[in-house]
């Protein structure tokens, strides 16, 4: 059903399946609804490049520890496309979906695809009674369809970098960081999540005239003390006692988290026994059931991870040296990002990659990532699918095979699993 909701939507007139930044469709299209996002209270929208899915869960399952209710809307959906909108107490149904796309047809307003889907969750969330509503944009804050409430209540800027470079005109990190921090809300609470010296300088700049309340991440700081991460501030120190996190860009996620969540008086003890529950679907991702771990062998363990960006594959990198086992890969990647950059931050990890295509969506050629890699000294070699692939990997050898390059690679895996 998720599939055929997604078909609809690529192949009807009037939806347009490529990135189109821009406000007026979206707002047009809510004044003929009603104004629905005035509904929304207490909107955090969470923003930048990296981290965004892992502070926004984390943050969630903090407020729903703390008996408190709350909505969130993200993407891309990893499972299928109910996943997109946690309502409260569950996820939209998909007569639901169904439904409210024929109300947004009946428009008659030339929209994206991801305008479509933006739509509707204010819409159906619109209908609800609970605490907070957790948005997260699809990329740079500026002109994403998702920048439409006045008065958020908070708005989170994690890791700021290049990746979404593609969509801009000088393709500069300055003109990034001005899109993600120059046209925030002057009304609001400001999170800046831990950034380079350079980015935070930046920001600060654009941030000068803004009268809202800014926490800078000099108010709190990530610890590691005999490989146990923690998060302090002036007067708080929690142990982040995650077993299913991995990579310090993610603890340092959390802890961003941890910082709103105190500021939103969730107390010390909800999070420290929120924390070991914590689990990231498609992020440093354990297969340890399900058809496809089946097709592997006992020594063989698999991991996936939707890396897509040179700062995540950096941070992939970090954690992959710490792993024992001999690590085989598996890459694929969605058009418009940076393959090479990408994988020359993962030189030294591999035995070997395999690269494919990813199914049902606009990818980077097998054939073209087998190139890079081996451009980038990587022993390589492209394989048709993902089954194909695990054929070239597998055997009686111990091994971490690790899947990674893309969410909707991610996604994939997932469905087949």
């Amino acid at each position: 059903m998720s599939k055929l909701i997604y078909q609809h939507l690529t192949r009807h007139k009037l939806f347009n399946k490529s990135v189109k930044f821009g406000l007026k469709r979206i707002k047009l299209a809510l004044n003929l609804l009603g104004n629905p996002e005035r509904k929304l209270n207490n909107v955090i929208s969470v923003l930048g490049e990296s981290g965004k899915f892992t502070t926004l869960w984390s943050l969630k399952n903090f407020i729903e520890a703390n008996n408190q209710t709350v909505s969130t809307y993200t993407s891309p959906s990893i499972f299928d496309i109910r996943d997109r909108y946690y309502m409260g107490k569950g996820y939209l149904s998909y007569k639901e979906i169904k439904e409210t796309i024929k109300k947004i047809e009946k428009l008659k307003i030339p929209l994206t695809v991801y305008e479509v889907l933006t739509l509707v969750y204010v819409i159906n969330a619109s209908k609800l009674n609970v605490d907070y509503f957790i948005i997260e944009t699809g990329a740079l804050w500026k002109n994403d369809c998702s920048n439409i409430f006045s008065y958020p209540l908070a708005q989170v800027v994690t890791n700021i970098n290049l990746q979404h470079k593609i969509f801009l005109k000088k393709k500069t990190l300055d003109e990034i960081i001005k899109e993600d921090t120059g046209y925030l809300s002057s009304f609001s609470n400001i999170y800046i999540a831990k950034q380079t010296p350079y980015v935070l300088k930046k920001a600060k700049l654009y941030l000068k005239k803004n009268k809202s309340l800014i926490h800078y991440p000099s108010s709190w700081r990530l610890i590691k003390k005999n490989k146990h991460y923690f998060y302090q501030d002036k007067s708080t120190k929690i142990k982040l006692n995650a077993k299913n996190v991995h990579s310090e860009g993610m603890f340092s996620n959390i802890a961003h988290a941890i910082k709103i969540a105190l500021d939103l008086n969730i107390s010390k003890k909800v999070i420290e026994k929120t924390i070991p529950n914590l689990a990231f679907p498609g992020r440093y991702d354990y297969l340890k059931k399900g058809n496809i771990k089946k097709m592997l062998h006992k020594n063989e363990v698999i991991m996936i991870d939707g890396a897509h960006a040179p700062a995540d594959a950096l941070n992939l990198y970090k954690y992959l040296k710490t792993i024992k086992l001999p690590v085989y890969g598996v890459w694929a990647m969605s058009k418009n990002k940076e393959p090479d950059e990408f994988i020359k931050n993962l030189r030294g990890i591999f035995k070997k990659i395999v690269t494919i295509p990813i199914k049902d969506e606009k990818s980077v050629s097998a054939k073209e990532l087998n190139k890079i890699a081996n451009n980038n000294k990587i022993k390589s070699e492209a394989a048709k699918d993902f089954k194909d692939a695990l054929k070239k990997i597998s055997s009686n050898e111990k091994k971490l095979i690790c899947c990674f390059g893309s969410l909707y690679f991610c996604s994939n895996i997932l469905s087949k699993n």
